[in-house]
């Protein structure tokens, strides 16, 4: 790969499309599809804008789900292919496509130093066959997405269960793995067997005769005992996992993922160190399963590492593919800033590049029960505040895709739904709790949000696809590091920043973004010992008490990491001594 970071998912609709913006420039980004009504929609509107015919597929149609999601992901690969297609045949011209597509290149890129070479070379024939030259190693970002593994509602049809097959997930993933695109699913919050074993079904995941993989597997991982189970599991049935792609627990944006205190420079570490010895491990038990299938393989197939979750700067982008030896990072939330790149509305992008870094916070706003990364100033949470002091909290629930509770119900229900909501809080006021105690239940009740349309909002709001009284607040769930980007920006600008042809946040004074990930777990770690304040038991002080040592031992491998990265080492180490006066007096008692 010519770029070295990709644009993770963004929510339901910030990234839903973002392939057709940034691919025919050699960036990879990818895409939810979770939500198989907000895919239709964005293939209808995108089909009338690029003048394809549009034929709907409904809900009573047969595996409409998975078909939806096949047909959106071909049409993407169409019209990306002819974008490239119309990109290769531009003569090299300052300020088109062409030329642009080379000028976003790192520096370091082969490509764009092949490209600066042939600017300064002489016209004539020889000119021409440099530029075919350069055409002919172009190549597309790739079109990936992404399922939550463990979002996978069952469906019922006139109350009948539609079977396995048909959950969520699952149907999602045969969405995917029919459809014609050459790459890859990112597999992220967590284990789930039964899709993982589902995927032996098709023949994509396998190798061809060369050896190439069209579909291909990356697992999002927060660490790296958890990467090694999810790969072993795959492996032993003959899926290869092309990339493990690590996520800071906590400085992230979306649902946070925290660990018991690991923090991401202790984990990168492990990677770096085992990873070879892991390579093997899995190579071993990926070939001998593939050959007891009758595939035969000789070469052992790539296996890339990646890192995102707070990276900020060109330096921390360098500096993780040079001392973790990386092959690439994510860079998410602040293209939220660029609307060339996402779909943020116009209010809410107005409010996002305002912000201050107490406008992002960690919530219980998830029905998954997940801590999620939140934006204070959402219109999702003035209406989820308005709807309380109208007395009728929760939301109506008409997609269901987070439907996981059966306190009350047969068939599971969302936790923001008002069914949900109404019947949680009756429940509430039949038990003996204090005033004070019944309060902070409610609060943690009707905190939760429906994520299934706020997360779509703001893409509708932007292309102006509503439909009548369609719901229009906007949930949106930036990481934190975003609070130190200050302004809306072009696509060129913010690939230029993270190669450091630009930089802009040269005037702004931002924690490195491990130090910053550490303060973010100390105050987690502050958090739940509060939460526990009036029932400590003797298992949670062990897990609180474990949590603080991973702590402090992070701290050790920072001190000893900035003490050997000379750069702005002082300044970092005076950091980490404040975190660590913090950290020693907690006390957990």
């Amino acid at each position: 790969m010519s770029h070295t970071f990709h644009i993770p998912v963004l929510g339901l609709g910030y990234s839903i499309d973002t392939p057709l913006k940034v691919s025919r420039y050699g960036i990879s980004s990818v895409l939810s599809i979770v939500d198989d009504e907000l895919i239709e929609r964005m293939r209808e509107y995108h089909s009338k804008k690029n003048f394809f015919q549009f034929i709907p597929i409904t809900k009573s149609e047969p595996d409409y789900r998975s078909r939806r999601i096949t047909t959106y992901l071909n049409f993407l690969n169409t019209v990306i292919g002819e974008q490239f297609k119309i990109l290769k045949n531009q003569d090299f011209v300052e300020g088109n496509d062409l030329s642009r597509y080379f000028e976003l290149l790192p520096e370091t890129s082969k490509l764009k130093q092949g490209y600066d070479l042939m600017i300064d070379y002489p016209d004539g024939p020889s000119k021409k066959t440099f530029q075919n030259l350069l055409r002919n190693a172009m190549k597309l970002g790739s079109i990936d997405v992404n399922i939550m593994a463990k979002v996978d509602k069952m469906n019922y049809q006139n109350e009948e269960y539609t079977g396995d097959l048909n959950t969520d997930a699952l149907a999602a993933l045969r969405g995917f793995a029919e459809s014609n695109l050459n790459a890859s699913v990112i597999l992220s919050a967590g284990m789930n067997p039964k899709l993982y074993s589902y995927m032996e079904n098709f023949r994509d995941f396998f190798p061809d005769k060369t050896g190439k993989l069209k579909k291909k597997i990356i697992l999002k991982v927060s660490d790296f005992r958890s990467a090694l189970i999810q790969a072993k599991f795959l492996a032993k049935k003959g899926l290869w996992i092309s990339e493990f792609r690590i996520e800071s627990g906590l400085n992230c944006g979306g649902h946070a993922f925290a660990t018991e205190g690991s923090l991401l420079g202790p984990i990168l570490q492990e990677f770096k160190a085992k990873k070879n010895e892991m390579l093997l491990e899995l190579f071993e038990m990926y070939s001998a399963s593939l050959n007891q299938k009758g595939f035969k393989i000789e070469n052992r197939p790539k296996q890339r590492i990646s890192v995102q979750g707070g990276i900020g700067t060109a330096a921390e982008h360098d500096f993780l593919l040079k001392y973790y030896n990386l092959d690439a990072t994510g860079w998410g939330s602040p293209f939220l800033l660029v609307p060339e790149v996402t779909n943020v509305d116009a209010e809410t992008l107005n409010l996002l590049s305002n912000a201050t870094e107490n406008d992002f916070y960690l919530s219980g706003a998830s029905p998954l029960g997940i801590q999620f990364n939140n934006f204070r100033n959402s219109s999702i949470d003035f209406q989820r505040i308005e709807r309380i002091a109208k007395g009728r909290p929760g939301s109506p629930c008409t997609k269901k895709y987070l439907c996981n509770n059966t306190e009350f119900t047969e068939q599971a229900i969302c936790t923001a739904s008002r069914e949900y909501q109404h019947l949680k809080i009756k429940s509430l006021k039949e038990t003996q709790l204090t005033e004070e105690e019944f309060q902070r239940q409610y609060n943690l009740v009707t905190e939760k949000v429906c994520l299934c349309e706020g997360l779509c909002s703001s893409a509708y709001l932007k292309y102006n696809i509503n439909k009548p009284k369609e719901n229009k607040a906007v949930a949106i769930c930036p990481g934190p590091n975003l609070a130190y980007f200050s302004d809306i920006y072009s696509f060129d600008e913010m690939v230029g920043h993270i190669y450091g042809k630009i930089d802009l946040l040269e005037q702004v004074e931002r924690p490195h973004f491990f130090i910053k990930e550490l303060n973010l777990y100390i105050d987690y770690l502050q958090k739940d010992i509060k939460k526990q304040f009036q029932n400590f038991s003797d298992k949670k002080r062990k897990q609180l008490n474990g949590f603080k040592l991973q702590l402090s031992e992070g701290i050790d491998y920072y001190k000893s990491l900035f003490s050997e990265i000379t750069d702005q080492a002082s300044s970092q180490l005076k950091e980490l001594a404040i975190c660590e006066h913090i950290l020693d007096n907690i006390i957990i008692e």
